[in-house]
């Protein structure tokens, strides 16, 4: 029996790994014969008229949606830090959700916060989570959490989906310039927020073209620091080998996570980030802070650590891209999440 899943979260722009998740989940219930709603629960910055797709602008119109709309699944997809809103969100959704809620924690920070720290079956917050039918973690850590808040059914299933980029999809020609006008080309795919460090990578960058004169930077993302990265950019040496992209689509991104010789994800804390898991999956390197959620092959360094990312991208790029064989769609984890939510509608 086809089932109506509504999800509430991120919708793209900008792009982000929860939003990405939620695409992934729409695309494959839609590929299944099931339908997929969609609630924009933060600003998107273009905003376009789509089937089933919803950009409620205020909190008493997200409810009036909810109390409109008709629905089997109602799915709610958190990230960042969970605020009193973030609560309140989620306690509107586990009463419209009529008994079939799903919760999916996609915060690998929140794991490290006091909330969690606190977590207790007793704490207003573990009554908010355990009024879900059920509970997704992204990795087992945030799953220990929740087991503390007394969540009974908690599922670990990984947020990503992994997939070779789309050869009908053209990479915007500034970009395609930029790659083939550097050597290596180091990608940076998180933002320009200061959980990012974008301005370390920057400083990075002079050392980086002291040993390596052809290197580049490319920073996918916009962010509320922007105008503080394009200053310092400007006072950087090597201005002419730092691109800002900005916001960019998921399909363009692949390419770029395909072609980059290094991928950087530097972070004050992180989870199990999508783009991580795509950039290992494409055989591209992986230079990340240690969170200790890092997947296997990632080359690891201290958060903050300037020098620890100058050496490991020298390095890499010294031994070059390795040859790997390419690698199969593993949409896995997309399709736990459906099977979940086959068996939240018994």
């Amino acid at each position: 029996m086809p089932l109506h899943v509504l999800q509430l979260g991120p919708y793209p722009p900008p792009e982000g790994g929860v939003s990405r998740n939620m695409l992934a989940i729409r695309d494959e219930l839609i590929a299944a014969g099931h339908r997929c709603s969609i609630v924009a629960t933060s600003q998107s910055s273009l905003m376009r008229d789509e089937p089933d797709v919803y950009h409620p602008r205020s909190s008493f119109a997200l409810i009036r949606l909810l109390r409109k709309l008709q629905f089997d699944i109602l799915h709610l997809h958190v990230g960042g830090d969970i605020t009193a809103r973030v609560l309140a969100l989620a306690a509107v959704c586990s009463i419209f959700g009529r008994g079939r809620s799903v919760l999916t924690m996609h915060s690998g920070g929140f794991a490290l916060s006091e909330r969690a720290a606190a977590a207790s079956p007793g704490s207003f917050v573990g009554r908010i989570f355990r009024r879900f039918s059920r509970v997704i973690a992204v990795n087992e850590r945030l799953a220990r959490v929740f087991d503390r808040f007394g969540v009974e059914r908690v599922d670990v299933i990984p947020p990503y989906s992994l997939k070779r980029p789309d050869p009908g999809v053209a990479v915007p020609d500034e970009m395609a310039e930029f790659f083939a006008a550097h050597s290596p080309v180091l990608l940076a795919v998180g933002g320009l927020e200061k959980d990012y460090e974008p301005l370390l990578q920057i400083a990075a960058m002079k050392e980086i073209t002291d040993s390596l004169p052809n290197a580049g930077l490319m920073i996918v993302g916009g962010g509320s620091t922007r105008e503080e990265v394009k200053a310092a950019i400007a006072s950087s040496p090597c201005a002419d080998a730092i691109m800002l992209a900005g916001d960019v689509e998921h399909a363009v991104t692949l390419h770029l996570l395909n072609d980059a010789d290094i991928v950087l994800r530097t972070t004050l804390f992180d989870g199990d980030a999508i783009s991580v898991r795509e950039a290992l999956f494409l055989g591209t390197p992986v230079i990340a802070s240690d969170t200790g959620e890092r997947p296997a092959d990632v080359n690891l360094i201290d958060v903050g650590d300037e020098d620890g990312l100058v050496q490991k991208a020298i390095e890499i790029a010294e031994t070059g891209k390795p040859e790997l064989p390419i690698q199969r769609t593993d949409n896995s984890n997309i399709a736990a999440v459906i099977k979940l939510y086959e068996q939240v509608a018994l």
